[in-house]
Protein backbone atom coordinates (compact mmCIF):
# COMPACT_ATOMS: atom_id res chain seq x y z
CA UNK A 1 0.00 0.00 0.00
CA UNK A 2 2.94 2.38 0.54
CA UNK A 3 3.82 1.90 -3.11
CA UNK A 4 0.19 2.62 -4.11
CA UNK A 5 0.10 5.77 -1.99
CA UNK A 6 3.39 7.06 -3.32
CA UNK A 7 2.45 6.45 -6.94
CA UNK A 8 -1.02 7.90 -6.51
CA UNK A 9 0.42 11.25 -5.50
CA UNK A 10 1.67 11.74 -9.05
CA UNK A 11 -0.32 9.23 -11.11
CA UNK A 12 -1.28 9.36 -14.71
CA UNK A 13 0.41 12.23 -16.47
CA UNK A 14 -0.86 15.51 -17.84
CA UNK A 15 -0.38 17.94 -20.66
CA UNK A 16 -0.92 21.18 -18.91
CA UNK A 17 0.36 23.08 -16.00
CA UNK A 18 -1.13 21.62 -12.88
CA UNK A 19 -0.39 18.53 -10.89
CA UNK A 20 -3.70 17.08 -11.97
CA UNK A 21 -4.43 13.50 -12.64
CA UNK A 22 -3.89 13.12 -16.38
CA UNK A 23 -2.28 14.13 -19.60
CA UNK A 24 -4.88 16.29 -21.28
CA UNK A 25 -7.28 14.74 -23.77
CA UNK A 26 -6.81 15.32 -27.45
CA UNK A 27 -8.49 17.65 -29.81
CA UNK A 28 -11.54 16.71 -31.82
CA UNK A 29 -11.57 18.87 -34.90
CA UNK A 30 -13.11 19.95 -38.22
CA UNK A 31 -12.29 19.76 -41.92
CA UNK A 32 -13.37 23.30 -42.66
CA UNK A 33 -10.90 25.19 -40.51
CA UNK A 34 -10.46 28.92 -40.34
CA UNK A 35 -6.96 30.16 -41.07
CA UNK A 36 -4.60 30.87 -38.22
CA UNK A 37 -5.73 33.92 -36.27
CA UNK A 38 -3.65 36.47 -34.44
CA UNK A 39 -2.75 35.37 -30.95
CA UNK A 40 -3.54 31.71 -31.47
CA UNK A 41 -0.87 29.03 -31.35
CA UNK A 42 -1.46 26.10 -33.68
CA UNK A 43 -0.04 22.65 -34.28
CA UNK A 44 2.96 21.93 -36.47
CA UNK A 45 0.58 21.39 -39.41
CA UNK A 46 -0.41 25.06 -39.21
CA UNK A 47 -4.10 24.68 -38.47
CA UNK A 48 -6.27 24.73 -35.42
CA UNK A 49 -9.79 24.07 -34.32
CA UNK A 50 -13.30 24.86 -35.55
CA UNK A 51 -13.87 26.72 -32.29
CA UNK A 52 -11.57 29.48 -33.58
CA UNK A 53 -14.46 30.53 -35.84
CA UNK A 54 -16.50 31.49 -32.78
CA UNK A 55 -13.68 33.33 -30.96
CA UNK A 56 -11.75 36.07 -32.71
CA UNK A 57 -8.81 36.05 -30.28
CA UNK A 58 -7.73 33.95 -27.28
CA UNK A 59 -8.87 36.80 -25.02
CA UNK A 60 -12.49 36.09 -25.97
CA UNK A 61 -12.27 32.55 -24.62
CA UNK A 62 -12.97 33.89 -21.11
CA UNK A 63 -16.74 34.26 -21.37
CA UNK A 64 -18.25 35.56 -18.09
CA UNK A 65 -20.59 32.96 -16.57
CA UNK A 66 -22.17 32.58 -13.18
CA UNK A 67 -22.20 29.17 -11.44
CA UNK A 68 -25.96 28.72 -11.80
CA UNK A 69 -25.78 29.31 -15.55
CA UNK A 70 -22.88 26.86 -15.80
CA UNK A 71 -24.85 24.18 -13.95
CA UNK A 72 -27.88 24.72 -16.18
CA UNK A 73 -25.71 24.40 -19.28
CA UNK A 74 -24.08 21.24 -17.94
CA UNK A 75 -27.47 19.66 -17.24
CA UNK A 76 -28.68 20.65 -20.70
CA UNK A 77 -25.64 19.06 -22.34
CA UNK A 78 -26.13 15.91 -20.25
CA UNK A 79 -29.73 15.72 -21.44
CA UNK A 80 -28.69 16.28 -25.07
CA UNK A 81 -25.90 13.69 -25.13
CA UNK A 82 -25.95 11.01 -22.41
CA UNK A 83 -29.37 9.38 -23.03
CA UNK A 84 -28.51 8.77 -26.68
CA UNK A 85 -25.08 7.31 -25.93
CA UNK A 86 -26.47 5.15 -23.11
CA UNK A 87 -29.24 3.63 -25.22
CA UNK A 88 -26.76 3.11 -28.08
CA UNK A 89 -24.44 1.26 -25.74
CA UNK A 90 -27.26 -0.91 -24.38
CA UNK A 91 -28.14 -1.95 -27.93
CA UNK A 92 -24.45 -2.40 -28.66
CA UNK A 93 -24.18 -5.06 -25.97
CA UNK A 94 -27.60 -6.64 -26.58
CA UNK A 95 -26.65 -7.06 -30.24
CA UNK A 96 -23.39 -8.81 -29.35
CA UNK A 97 -25.11 -11.25 -26.98
CA UNK A 98 -27.88 -12.32 -29.39
CA UNK A 99 -25.71 -15.27 -30.47
CA UNK A 100 -25.38 -16.36 -26.84
CA UNK A 101 -29.17 -16.44 -26.46
CA UNK A 102 -29.54 -18.07 -29.87
CA UNK A 103 -27.28 -20.85 -28.57
CA UNK A 104 -29.68 -21.81 -25.79
CA UNK A 105 -32.62 -21.37 -28.18
CA UNK A 106 -31.25 -24.13 -30.44
CA UNK A 107 -29.33 -22.43 -33.26
CA UNK A 108 -26.47 -24.95 -33.03
CA UNK A 109 -28.83 -27.85 -33.65
CA UNK A 110 -30.90 -26.08 -36.34
CA UNK A 111 -27.86 -25.05 -38.40
CA UNK A 112 -25.93 -28.24 -37.61
CA UNK A 113 -22.98 -26.33 -36.15
CA UNK A 114 -20.16 -28.75 -35.35
CA UNK A 115 -16.75 -28.60 -33.73
CA UNK A 116 -15.50 -25.04 -33.31
CA UNK A 117 -18.01 -23.46 -35.68
CA UNK A 118 -19.88 -21.77 -32.81
CA UNK A 119 -16.55 -20.42 -31.51
CA UNK A 120 -15.84 -19.04 -34.98
CA UNK A 121 -19.26 -17.39 -35.14
CA UNK A 122 -18.41 -15.71 -31.83
CA UNK A 123 -15.03 -14.51 -33.09
CA UNK A 124 -15.88 -13.64 -36.71
CA UNK A 125 -17.90 -10.67 -35.47
CA UNK A 126 -14.66 -9.13 -34.20
CA UNK A 127 -12.79 -9.88 -37.41
CA UNK A 128 -15.22 -7.52 -39.11
CA UNK A 129 -14.71 -5.06 -36.26
CA UNK A 130 -10.93 -5.46 -36.57
CA UNK A 131 -10.76 -5.00 -40.34
CA UNK A 132 -12.90 -1.87 -40.28
CA UNK A 133 -11.44 -0.33 -37.08
CA UNK A 134 -8.84 1.93 -38.73
CA UNK A 135 -11.00 2.97 -41.72
CA UNK A 136 -13.96 3.89 -39.52
CA UNK A 137 -11.76 5.87 -37.12
CA UNK A 138 -10.28 7.87 -39.96
CA UNK A 139 -13.72 8.35 -41.51
CA UNK A 140 -14.86 9.81 -38.19
CA UNK A 141 -11.93 12.22 -38.36
CA UNK A 142 -12.69 13.22 -41.94
CA UNK A 143 -16.40 13.77 -41.21
CA UNK A 144 -18.04 16.16 -41.68
CA UNK A 145 -17.51 15.91 -45.43
CA UNK A 146 -18.34 19.30 -46.89
CA UNK A 147 -18.40 20.20 -50.55
CA UNK A 148 -17.20 23.78 -50.13
CA UNK A 149 -13.99 25.26 -48.73
CA UNK A 150 -14.18 26.81 -45.28
CA UNK A 151 -14.48 30.42 -46.43
CA UNK A 152 -17.60 29.61 -48.47
CA UNK A 153 -19.43 27.94 -45.60
CA UNK A 154 -21.04 29.18 -42.40
CA UNK A 155 -19.86 27.50 -39.24
CA UNK A 156 -23.44 26.59 -38.34
CA UNK A 157 -23.82 24.69 -41.66
CA UNK A 158 -20.33 23.30 -41.84
CA UNK A 159 -21.07 19.87 -43.26
CA UNK A 160 -23.28 17.57 -45.23
CA UNK A 161 -22.60 14.60 -42.95
CA UNK A 162 -21.44 14.71 -39.35
CA UNK A 163 -20.30 12.38 -36.58
CA UNK A 164 -23.75 11.90 -35.03
CA UNK A 165 -25.21 11.06 -38.43
CA UNK A 166 -22.41 8.61 -39.16
CA UNK A 167 -23.07 6.89 -35.83
CA UNK A 168 -26.82 6.72 -36.53
CA UNK A 169 -26.22 5.24 -39.97
CA UNK A 170 -23.97 2.52 -38.54
CA UNK A 171 -26.49 1.65 -35.81
CA UNK A 172 -29.13 1.21 -38.49
CA UNK A 173 -26.81 -1.02 -40.51
CA UNK A 174 -25.85 -3.29 -37.63
CA UNK A 175 -29.57 -3.76 -36.90
CA UNK A 176 -30.20 -4.51 -40.57
CA UNK A 177 -27.44 -7.16 -40.67
CA UNK A 178 -28.80 -8.66 -37.44
CA UNK A 179 -32.28 -9.05 -38.92
CA UNK A 180 -30.82 -10.77 -41.99
CA UNK A 181 -29.22 -13.40 -39.74
CA UNK A 182 -32.70 -14.82 -39.10
CA UNK A 183 -32.78 -15.96 -42.74
CA UNK A 184 -29.48 -17.86 -42.55
CA UNK A 185 -29.51 -21.59 -43.25
CA UNK A 186 -25.79 -22.33 -42.91
CA UNK A 187 -22.65 -21.51 -40.99
CA UNK A 188 -21.13 -19.64 -43.98
CA UNK A 189 -23.97 -17.14 -44.48
CA UNK A 190 -24.31 -16.52 -40.75
CA UNK A 191 -20.55 -15.96 -40.42
CA UNK A 192 -20.56 -13.46 -43.31
CA UNK A 193 -23.40 -11.42 -41.80
CA UNK A 194 -21.80 -11.42 -38.37
CA UNK A 195 -18.60 -10.05 -39.93
CA UNK A 196 -20.60 -7.25 -41.59
CA UNK A 197 -22.32 -6.55 -38.27
CA UNK A 198 -18.95 -6.30 -36.54
CA UNK A 199 -17.74 -3.81 -39.15
CA UNK A 200 -20.85 -1.67 -38.59
CA UNK A 201 -20.25 -1.66 -34.82
CA UNK A 202 -16.55 -0.74 -35.16
CA UNK A 203 -17.40 2.95 -34.83
CA UNK A 204 -19.30 2.59 -31.55
CA UNK A 205 -16.79 2.89 -28.69
CA UNK A 206 -14.40 5.24 -30.54
CA UNK A 207 -17.24 7.57 -31.56
CA UNK A 208 -18.66 7.59 -28.03
CA UNK A 209 -15.24 8.55 -26.69
CA UNK A 210 -14.81 11.29 -29.29
CA UNK A 211 -18.26 12.69 -28.53
CA UNK A 212 -17.57 12.62 -24.78
CA UNK A 213 -14.25 14.46 -25.13
CA UNK A 214 -15.94 16.94 -27.51
CA UNK A 215 -18.56 17.97 -24.93
CA UNK A 216 -17.00 17.43 -21.49
CA UNK A 217 -14.03 18.64 -19.50
CA UNK A 218 -11.20 16.33 -18.54
CA UNK A 219 -12.55 16.12 -14.98
CA UNK A 220 -16.08 15.29 -16.15
CA UNK A 221 -15.12 12.66 -18.72
CA UNK A 222 -14.62 9.58 -16.47
CA UNK A 223 -18.05 10.01 -14.87
CA UNK A 224 -19.77 10.59 -18.23
CA UNK A 225 -18.01 7.64 -19.84
CA UNK A 226 -19.06 5.61 -16.82
CA UNK A 227 -22.68 6.72 -17.17
CA UNK A 228 -23.04 5.66 -20.78
CA UNK A 229 -20.93 2.54 -20.20
CA UNK A 230 -23.30 1.62 -17.37
CA UNK A 231 -25.78 0.81 -20.12
CA UNK A 232 -23.51 -2.18 -20.83
CA UNK A 233 -24.91 -3.78 -17.67
CA UNK A 234 -28.41 -2.55 -18.43
CA UNK A 235 -28.05 -4.10 -21.87
CA UNK A 236 -27.18 -7.45 -20.27
CA UNK A 237 -30.19 -7.17 -17.95
CA UNK A 238 -32.45 -5.93 -20.76
CA UNK A 239 -31.17 -8.66 -23.04
CA UNK A 240 -32.11 -11.23 -20.42
CA UNK A 241 -35.64 -9.85 -20.17
CA UNK A 242 -35.98 -9.67 -23.95
CA UNK A 243 -34.66 -13.21 -24.20
CA UNK A 244 -37.24 -14.39 -21.68
CA UNK A 245 -40.05 -12.67 -23.58
CA UNK A 246 -38.86 -13.93 -26.96
CA UNK A 247 -38.49 -17.44 -25.56
CA UNK A 248 -42.18 -17.40 -24.69
CA UNK A 249 -43.28 -16.56 -28.25
CA UNK A 250 -45.12 -19.54 -29.69
CA UNK A 251 -44.83 -18.84 -33.40
CA UNK A 252 -43.97 -20.55 -36.65
CA UNK A 253 -40.27 -19.66 -36.35
CA UNK A 254 -37.63 -20.93 -33.91
CA UNK A 255 -37.01 -18.61 -30.95
CA UNK A 256 -33.51 -17.71 -32.13
CA UNK A 257 -34.92 -16.23 -35.36
CA UNK A 258 -37.31 -14.02 -33.39
CA UNK A 259 -34.29 -12.94 -31.32
CA UNK A 260 -32.49 -11.68 -34.42
CA UNK A 261 -35.57 -10.09 -36.03
CA UNK A 262 -36.91 -8.23 -32.98
CA UNK A 263 -33.60 -6.92 -31.65
CA UNK A 264 -32.40 -6.04 -35.16
CA UNK A 265 -35.58 -4.05 -35.82
CA UNK A 266 -35.20 -2.16 -32.54
CA UNK A 267 -31.60 -1.27 -33.48
CA UNK A 268 -32.74 0.03 -36.89
CA UNK A 269 -35.38 2.25 -35.28
CA UNK A 270 -32.89 3.61 -32.77
CA UNK A 271 -30.35 4.31 -35.52
CA UNK A 272 -32.89 6.58 -37.23
CA UNK A 273 -33.53 8.38 -33.92
CA UNK A 274 -29.79 8.96 -33.39
CA UNK A 275 -29.30 10.13 -36.98
CA UNK A 276 -31.96 12.81 -36.49
CA UNK A 277 -31.56 13.81 -32.86
CA UNK A 278 -27.94 13.47 -31.68
CA UNK A 279 -26.07 16.83 -31.90
CA UNK A 280 -22.87 16.69 -33.94
CA UNK A 281 -20.76 19.28 -32.15
CA UNK A 282 -20.98 22.16 -29.64
CA UNK A 283 -20.21 24.49 -32.55
CA UNK A 284 -23.32 23.49 -34.51
CA UNK A 285 -25.74 22.20 -31.83
CA UNK A 286 -29.20 23.55 -32.70
CA UNK A 287 -30.53 23.20 -29.17
CA UNK A 288 -27.90 25.63 -27.84
CA UNK A 289 -28.03 29.39 -28.24
CA UNK A 290 -24.99 31.17 -29.65
CA UNK A 291 -23.91 32.15 -26.13
CA UNK A 292 -24.36 28.59 -24.89
CA UNK A 293 -22.21 27.31 -27.75
CA UNK A 294 -19.45 29.70 -26.77
CA UNK A 295 -19.74 28.68 -23.13
CA UNK A 296 -19.79 24.99 -24.02
CA UNK A 297 -16.53 25.46 -25.93
CA UNK A 298 -14.96 27.72 -23.28
CA UNK A 299 -15.43 24.89 -20.77
CA UNK A 300 -12.87 22.91 -22.76
CA UNK A 301 -10.17 25.61 -22.56
CA UNK A 302 -8.30 24.03 -19.67
CA UNK A 303 -8.46 20.64 -21.41
CA UNK A 304 -6.35 22.02 -24.29
CA UNK A 305 -8.62 19.84 -26.46
CA UNK A 306 -10.75 22.02 -28.72
CA UNK A 307 -13.71 20.67 -30.62
CA UNK A 308 -12.97 19.52 -34.18
CA UNK A 309 -10.16 19.26 -36.74
CA UNK A 310 -10.54 16.96 -39.73
CA UNK A 311 -7.03 17.03 -41.21
CA UNK A 312 -5.03 13.82 -41.06
CA UNK A 313 -1.57 14.80 -39.78
CA UNK A 314 1.21 12.40 -40.67
CA UNK A 315 3.55 13.62 -37.92
CA UNK A 316 0.90 12.80 -35.31
CA UNK A 317 0.56 9.29 -36.74
CA UNK A 318 4.32 8.83 -36.39
CA UNK A 319 4.31 10.26 -32.88
CA UNK A 320 1.49 7.92 -31.85
CA UNK A 321 3.47 4.84 -32.90
CA UNK A 322 6.57 6.15 -31.12
CA UNK A 323 4.66 6.66 -27.86
CA UNK A 324 4.94 3.78 -25.38
CA UNK A 325 1.39 4.43 -24.15
CA UNK A 326 -0.06 3.21 -27.44
CA UNK A 327 1.41 -0.27 -26.90
CA UNK A 328 0.30 -0.40 -23.28
CA UNK A 329 -3.27 0.40 -24.31
CA UNK A 330 -3.07 -2.25 -27.03
CA UNK A 331 -2.05 -4.90 -24.47
CA UNK A 332 -4.74 -3.71 -22.05
CA UNK A 333 -7.28 -4.00 -24.86
CA UNK A 334 -6.27 -7.64 -25.37
CA UNK A 335 -6.07 -8.88 -21.77
CA UNK A 336 -9.12 -6.85 -20.73
CA UNK A 337 -11.28 -8.49 -23.39
CA UNK A 338 -10.21 -12.12 -23.52
CA UNK A 339 -12.60 -12.66 -20.57
CA UNK A 340 -15.29 -10.60 -22.32
CA UNK A 341 -15.01 -12.63 -25.52
CA UNK A 342 -15.72 -15.77 -23.56
CA UNK A 343 -18.38 -14.60 -21.11
CA UNK A 344 -20.44 -12.64 -23.66
CA UNK A 345 -20.79 -15.73 -25.88
CA UNK A 346 -20.67 -18.60 -23.40
CA UNK A 347 -22.18 -16.99 -20.29
CA UNK A 348 -25.66 -18.34 -20.91
CA UNK A 349 -24.27 -21.82 -21.59
CA UNK A 350 -22.29 -21.69 -18.32
CA UNK A 351 -25.40 -20.64 -16.37
CA UNK A 352 -27.56 -23.29 -18.03
CA UNK A 353 -24.90 -25.80 -16.98
CA UNK A 354 -25.71 -25.00 -13.34
CA UNK A 355 -28.99 -26.84 -13.91
CA UNK A 356 -31.36 -24.02 -14.87
CA UNK A 357 -33.95 -24.28 -17.63
CA UNK A 358 -33.58 -22.24 -20.83
CA UNK A 359 -36.02 -19.51 -19.81
CA UNK A 360 -34.71 -19.27 -16.24
CA UNK A 361 -31.19 -18.97 -17.68
CA UNK A 362 -32.24 -15.84 -19.57
CA UNK A 363 -33.56 -14.31 -16.32
CA UNK A 364 -30.35 -15.16 -14.44
CA UNK A 365 -28.56 -12.62 -16.64
CA UNK A 366 -30.66 -9.79 -15.20
CA UNK A 367 -28.94 -9.64 -11.75
CA UNK A 368 -25.58 -9.98 -13.50
CA UNK A 369 -26.29 -6.93 -15.67
CA UNK A 370 -27.55 -4.88 -12.73
CA UNK A 371 -24.46 -5.79 -10.69
CA UNK A 372 -22.23 -4.64 -13.57
CA UNK A 373 -24.09 -1.32 -13.82
CA UNK A 374 -23.77 -0.69 -10.08
CA UNK A 375 -20.05 -1.59 -10.21
CA UNK A 376 -19.42 0.91 -13.00
CA UNK A 377 -21.29 3.73 -11.26
CA UNK A 378 -19.53 3.10 -7.94
CA UNK A 379 -16.15 2.95 -9.69
CA UNK A 380 -16.49 6.20 -11.65
CA UNK A 381 -17.93 8.16 -8.74
CA UNK A 382 -15.18 6.94 -6.40
CA UNK A 383 -12.65 7.95 -9.05
CA UNK A 384 -14.30 11.38 -9.21
CA UNK A 385 -14.29 11.69 -5.42
CA UNK A 386 -10.67 10.64 -4.85
CA UNK A 387 -8.31 12.42 -7.22
CA UNK A 388 -5.38 10.79 -8.98
CA UNK A 389 -6.38 7.25 -8.04
CA UNK A 390 -7.48 5.94 -11.43
CA UNK A 391 -4.94 3.13 -11.71
CA UNK A 392 -5.60 2.11 -8.12
CA UNK A 393 -9.34 1.81 -8.76
CA UNK A 394 -8.71 -0.24 -11.90
CA UNK A 395 -6.83 -2.76 -9.77
CA UNK A 396 -9.43 -2.70 -6.99
CA UNK A 397 -12.26 -3.45 -9.42
CA UNK A 398 -10.31 -6.31 -11.00
CA UNK A 399 -10.02 -8.11 -7.65
CA UNK A 400 -13.66 -9.41 -7.62
CA UNK A 401 -13.15 -10.83 -11.12
CA UNK A 402 -10.01 -12.70 -10.09
CA UNK A 403 -11.71 -14.05 -6.97
CA UNK A 404 -14.87 -14.97 -8.89
CA UNK A 405 -12.95 -16.76 -11.62
CA UNK A 406 -10.90 -18.75 -9.08
CA UNK A 407 -14.09 -19.66 -7.24
CA UNK A 408 -15.87 -20.63 -10.47
CA UNK A 409 -12.96 -22.91 -11.32
CA UNK A 410 -12.73 -24.69 -7.97
CA UNK A 411 -16.27 -24.64 -6.50
CA UNK A 412 -17.80 -28.14 -6.80
CA UNK A 413 -20.26 -28.50 -9.67
CA UNK A 414 -23.07 -29.51 -7.32
CA UNK A 415 -22.89 -26.14 -5.51
CA UNK A 416 -25.29 -24.33 -7.84
CA UNK A 417 -25.72 -21.16 -5.75
CA UNK A 418 -22.01 -20.82 -5.03
CA UNK A 419 -21.11 -21.18 -8.69
CA UNK A 420 -23.78 -18.65 -9.71
CA UNK A 421 -22.42 -16.09 -7.21
CA UNK A 422 -18.89 -16.78 -8.52
CA UNK A 423 -20.14 -16.12 -12.06
CA UNK A 424 -21.70 -12.80 -10.98
CA UNK A 425 -18.37 -11.74 -9.43
CA UNK A 426 -16.76 -11.87 -12.90
CA UNK A 427 -18.72 -8.73 -13.94
CA UNK A 428 -16.84 -5.73 -12.43
CA UNK A 429 -14.04 -5.95 -15.02
CA UNK A 430 -16.34 -3.69 -17.04
CA UNK A 431 -15.82 -0.94 -14.44
CA UNK A 432 -12.06 -1.32 -14.72
CA UNK A 433 -12.23 -1.09 -18.51
CA UNK A 434 -14.22 2.17 -18.24
CA UNK A 435 -11.30 3.75 -16.39
CA UNK A 436 -8.85 2.36 -18.96
CA UNK A 437 -10.88 4.06 -21.71
CA UNK A 438 -10.96 7.36 -19.81
CA UNK A 439 -7.24 7.09 -19.06
CA UNK A 440 -6.50 6.71 -22.77
CA UNK A 441 -8.66 9.75 -23.59
CA UNK A 442 -7.06 11.86 -20.89
CA UNK A 443 -3.46 10.95 -21.72
CA UNK A 444 -3.44 11.53 -25.48
CA UNK A 445 -3.68 14.88 -27.28
CA UNK A 446 -3.75 15.88 -30.94
CA UNK A 447 -6.80 14.55 -32.76
CA UNK A 448 -4.99 12.42 -35.33
CA UNK A 449 -2.85 10.95 -32.57
CA UNK A 450 -5.95 10.22 -30.55
CA UNK A 451 -7.67 8.55 -33.52
CA UNK A 452 -4.65 6.30 -34.04
CA UNK A 453 -4.38 5.45 -30.34
CA UNK A 454 -8.15 4.80 -30.21
CA UNK A 455 -7.89 2.48 -33.18
CA UNK A 456 -4.95 0.55 -31.75
CA UNK A 457 -6.68 0.16 -28.38
CA UNK A 458 -9.70 -1.28 -30.16
CA UNK A 459 -7.47 -3.51 -32.28
CA UNK A 460 -6.44 -4.98 -28.94
CA UNK A 461 -10.10 -5.07 -27.93
CA UNK A 462 -10.92 -7.07 -31.06
CA UNK A 463 -7.93 -9.37 -30.62
CA UNK A 464 -9.02 -10.23 -27.09
CA UNK A 465 -12.61 -10.85 -28.14
CA UNK A 466 -11.48 -13.00 -31.07
CA UNK A 467 -9.18 -15.12 -28.90
CA UNK A 468 -11.52 -15.42 -25.90
CA UNK A 469 -14.11 -17.88 -27.32
CA UNK A 470 -11.44 -20.39 -28.37
CA UNK A 471 -10.49 -21.05 -24.76
CA UNK A 472 -13.99 -22.49 -24.27
CA UNK A 473 -13.65 -26.05 -25.57
CA UNK A 474 -16.80 -27.92 -26.52
CA UNK A 475 -15.41 -31.02 -24.79
CA UNK A 476 -15.26 -29.07 -21.49
CA UNK A 477 -18.87 -27.81 -21.60
CA UNK A 478 -20.47 -26.56 -19.38
CA UNK A 479 -17.65 -26.00 -16.84
CA UNK A 480 -15.06 -24.79 -19.41
CA UNK A 481 -12.01 -25.10 -17.18
CA UNK A 482 -9.60 -23.72 -19.80
CA UNK A 483 -11.91 -20.75 -20.44
CA UNK A 484 -12.02 -19.91 -16.73
CA UNK A 485 -8.22 -20.13 -16.51
CA UNK A 486 -7.98 -17.70 -19.45
CA UNK A 487 -9.96 -15.20 -17.38
CA UNK A 488 -7.69 -15.64 -14.36
CA UNK A 489 -4.44 -15.28 -16.29
CA UNK A 490 -5.71 -12.31 -18.34
CA UNK A 491 -6.76 -10.35 -15.26
CA UNK A 492 -3.47 -11.05 -13.47
CA UNK A 493 -1.52 -9.83 -16.52
CA UNK A 494 -3.79 -6.77 -16.61
CA UNK A 495 -2.87 -5.93 -13.02
CA UNK A 496 0.85 -6.12 -13.82
CA UNK A 497 0.47 -3.92 -16.93
CA UNK A 498 -1.54 -1.31 -15.00
CA UNK A 499 1.11 -1.16 -12.25
CA UNK A 500 3.87 -0.62 -14.81
CA UNK A 501 1.87 2.01 -16.72
CA UNK A 502 1.08 3.75 -13.42
CA UNK A 503 4.81 3.97 -12.64
CA UNK A 504 5.72 5.30 -16.12
CA UNK A 505 2.93 7.91 -16.21
CA UNK A 506 3.88 9.12 -12.75
CA UNK A 507 7.44 9.71 -13.93
CA UNK A 508 6.15 11.46 -17.05
CA UNK A 509 4.04 13.74 -14.88
CA UNK A 510 7.04 14.71 -12.82
CA UNK A 511 9.12 15.40 -15.95
CA UNK A 512 6.31 17.53 -17.40
CA UNK A 513 6.05 19.57 -14.22
CA UNK A 514 9.80 20.18 -14.20
CA UNK A 515 9.72 21.42 -17.82
CA UNK A 516 6.68 23.65 -17.37
CA UNK A 517 7.85 25.10 -14.05
CA UNK A 518 10.79 26.64 -15.97
CA UNK A 519 8.45 28.42 -18.39
CA UNK A 520 7.26 32.01 -18.02
CA UNK A 521 4.58 32.03 -15.36
CA UNK A 522 5.53 28.59 -14.07
CA UNK A 523 3.02 25.81 -13.59
CA UNK A 524 0.14 28.02 -12.52
CA UNK A 525 0.78 30.97 -14.83
CA UNK A 526 1.15 29.24 -18.18
CA UNK A 527 -0.92 30.77 -21.02
CA UNK A 528 -3.54 28.12 -21.72
CA UNK A 529 -5.71 30.38 -23.88
CA UNK A 530 -3.31 30.52 -26.83
CA UNK A 531 -3.13 26.72 -27.08
CA UNK A 532 -6.69 25.87 -26.02
CA UNK A 533 -7.75 25.03 -29.60
CA UNK A 534 -4.36 24.31 -31.11
CA UNK A 535 -4.58 20.58 -31.93
CA UNK A 536 -1.15 20.09 -30.39
CA UNK A 537 -0.17 16.63 -29.21
CA UNK A 538 0.70 15.96 -25.59
CA UNK A 539 4.40 16.03 -26.49
CA UNK A 540 4.10 19.32 -28.41
CA UNK A 541 2.38 20.85 -25.40
CA UNK A 542 5.44 20.12 -23.28
CA UNK A 543 7.58 22.43 -25.39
Amino acid sequence: MRLFTKLAQAEEGGISSTKGDDIKPPVIHDQGLPPQKAGWQVSRAGDGDTAMAIFSTPDEVHEPIDPDEARRLERKIDFMILPYLAVCYAFFYIDKTTLSYAAIFGIQEDLNLAGTEYNWLSSIFYFGFLIWAFPTNFLMQRLPIGKLPWHQRKVERSADLELGKYLGFNIFMWGFFLMLQAACQSFATLALLRAFGGAAEACSDPSFMLITSMWYTRKQQPVRIGIWYTANGLGIAGGGLLGYGIGNIKGALPSWKYEFIIIGALCCIWGIVVFIMLPDSPVTAKLLTHRQRRLAIERLRENQTGVENKHLKAYQVREAFMDYKLYFFFVLGIVGNIPNGGISNFGTIIIKGFGFSTLVTTLMQVPYGIFISISILVCVFLNDRFKNRRCLFIIIFLIPNICGAFSLRFTPVDQKVGRLISYYLTGPYNAAFVLILSMQTANTAGHTKKVVTNAVLFLGYCTGNIAGPFFYKTSQSPTYSLGIWSMIVSHLVEVVVILLLWFLLSNENKRRDRIQSDEIGGLEGRDLDATAFSDMTDRENLK
